[in-house]
């Protein structure tokens, strides 16, 4: 596995990103940052990641020198774990914070909302 798989991720990474400050609904910037979550997750993943590698469960006559030789790094899979549950968590309170903005402004343009503020 070469450096391509790296650059796309860096590409998934850049059209969130471009999501996030070109776009003006709030549902679309929401999606960006979904994309952005995704791409940080998978970047932690590739991090992590050993063509030859195994699991990192230790065998019977196995030594924790021989797992460390050939196992995948379980770290960057737990933090993967850890970020899906947390980017849950924001992704909810954004979507809360959406229709709270549509139910008081009557649309999702975030143009519109700075014109009615008050």
């Amino acid at each position: 596995m070469g450096i391509t798989i790296y650059l796309l991720t860096f590409a998934v990474l850049l059209v969130g990103l471009y999501i996030v400050v070109a776009k003006k609904n709030i549902i679309k910037i929401i999606v960006g940052v979904l994309i952005i979550d995704y791409a940080v997750n998978l970047l932690l993943v590739l991090v992590g990641y050993r063509s030859d590698g195994v699991a990192p469960i230790l065998s019977p006559g196995q030594t924790a020198a021989d797992l460390a030789e050939t196992g995948v790094d379980p770290l960057p899979q737990a933090m993967v774990l850890t970020s899906i549950v947390i980017g849950l968590g924001i992704t909810a309170l954004m979507v809360s914070m959406a229709i709270r903005l549509h139910q008081k402004y009557g649309t999702f343009d975030m143009n519109r909302i700075r014109k009615l503020r008050g």
